[in-house]
């Protein structure tokens, strides 16, 4: 990829996370790569030519893969914990907000397999590491796909609203969150 064609891309990119797509223009992108529109349509087809492309560089998505969850201690507590530090760690308000704008109808049917697999890394690695809890005697016989999403949608929650709104809705910190999360969780298992 050359260097301009990088620059339309990180514009678009940009412009995405912060607007929207449907509100990104390709004056817009050109603008803020620094070339002029004829430019952008000589190197592009079209605004969603950019960012599907974009979507496709690993710098514009979040680096949740199935390896960052495999420093598991066996240990319950410190693993819930670690679990959900590694995704609030990298699903940054900025990821957070360029993948709304991914959602947009115009390329939700290019870009959902890729959003999804944000979710299927943390889902299916939990739903895995609670198995192989189960088999190794260390917690009861239970629903382990539904915990796991119970995780994720509250790990999820709390990452969506806070790169939404900041602490205007809540002041609770992320650590303040996970621990206090995980507690509640270890206290329904045991009922």
């Amino acid at each position: 990829m050359d260097e301009t064609s990088q620059k339309i891309i990180d514009a678009a990119m940009t412009l995405v996370r912060d607007k929207g797509y449907v509100a990104t223009t390709t004056k817009e992108i050109a603008k803020v790569a620094g070339v002029n529109e004829c430019t952008l349509f000589r190197k592009f087809k079209n605004k969603k030519d950019i960012v599907l492309q974009g979507v496709n560089q690993a710098q514009w998505r979040a680096n949740v893969t199935p390896d960052i969850f495999e420093n598991v201690k066996w240990d319950l507590q410190a693993d819930i914990e670690m679990f959900m530090r590694a995704y609030m760690d990298r699903m940054t308000p900025d990821f957070v907000n360029l993948s709304i704008g991914l959602r947009a109808p115009q390329l939700y049917e290019e870009t959902s397999s890729i959003i999804m697999k944000v979710p299927q890394a943390f889902l299916s690695s939990f739903t895995e590491y609670l198995a192989k809890m189960y088999e190794m005697g260390n917690i009861p016989k239970a629903d382990f796909e539904t915990l796991a999403l119970a995780i994720f949608s509250s790990t999820f929650g709390y990452t969506f609203l806070k790169a939404s709104f900041g602490n205007e809705l809540s002041a609770v910190e992320k650590e303040e969150y996970i621990k206090n999360s995980v507690q509640m969780f270890l206290k329904g298992l045991e009922w």
